[in-house]
């Protein structure tokens, strides 16, 4: 096995290890609690099922992006909350209970909400895409529901051990993930600048920005759950988007790079979001 094969699937077991990690400190009423909350529920998936793709599609016409980056927009709008969101939400002072649960709904949700969006997208904007119900959650699947599955199990049988083992396991999962990123950018940075100038960086920005504030504007009264739903819509599960453009676009290279400036300039644009949020709350 090659260096260039076994970086991704470093990247997937240590994505695969960080959620295990959270469903061993995860308890049932943390997974659920947003199903018995449901004006949240409905006003969530609102936000990043029915608005979020709205604002990508509008972001890439604004900005007349090329074919392939306006495609991965696109499909990074459809998906749901990656699963190592909740951790950033956590340290965000969101509430840990919504955020876990909101994983949960979203990505059950994305079964049936991405095979609908494609078909929406490809009659109006006519952008060709294809991604069956099976293959979503096949993904989501094995990214979220599985090794949350698999802490909460550990959780119940050993509470103990899984009480010792939640943080050396993300700690070592984390460090892993980062090493798999810096090598991954590092090789497709001349590709992720050549669309600084092009449309796309603007149109991530405008996109990022736009999904914070329908997310905080539909929150509710409690600045936590603002705070997670804002995150949850401005931020997409890049293996989804990746696994919908692959399938309607084999061998294409060029959305890899929009995918990772997203993944940068989102973190960047969330981040200062973050600090201004804070600030403002103490001021």
């Amino acid at each position: 096995m090659t260096l260039a094969e076994l970086i991704p699937l470093l990247m997937k077991a240590s994505v695969a290890a960080m959620v295990i990690a959270m469903g061993l400190q995860a308890d049932r009423g943390e997974l659920t609690w947003l199903l018995r909350q449901p004006g949240l529920l409905a006003r969530s998936l609102v936000s990043m099922i029915l608005i979020a793709p709205v604002l990508a599609t509008g972001a890439a016409l604004v900005f007349r992006l090329t074919h392939m980056a306006e495609v991965m927009l696109v499909a990074l709008s459809l998906a749901p909350v990656p699963p190592l969101l909740p951790r950033k939400q956590k340290k965000a002072e969101g509430r840990e209970a919504y955020a876990l649960s909101l994983l949960v709904c979203a990505a059950v949700a994305s079964i049936v909400s991405i095979p609908i969006w494609v078909e929406v997208v490809e009659r109006v904007a006519g952008v060709p895409l294809r991604m069956t119900a099976a293959a979503v959650a096949k993904i989501v699947l094995v990214t979220v529901l599985a090794p949350l599955a698999v802490g909460a199990l550990v959780r119940v049988l050993a509470p103990r051990f899984a009480a010792e083992l939640a943080r050396p396991l993300s700690t070592l999962a984390l460090a892993a993930l980062a090493l798999g990123l810096l090598a991954v950018l590092a090789k497709a940075w001349p590709a992720i600048m050549a669309q600084v100038g092009d449309g796309t960086l603007l149109a991530i920005v405008a996109f990022v920005a736009l999904s914070l504030a329908v997310g905080w504007a539909l929150g509710g009264p409690e600045p936590s759950d603002r705070t997670v739903l804002a995150l949850s819509t401005a931020t997409r599960h890049p293996g989804v988007a990746l696994a919908i453009v692959s399938a309607n676009y084999p061998g294409e290279k060029g959305a890899a790079a929009t995918l990772l400036l997203f993944l940068l300039v989102g973190g960047v644009v969330s981040g200062v979001w973050l600090a201004v949020r804070k600030r403002r709350a103490k001021g």
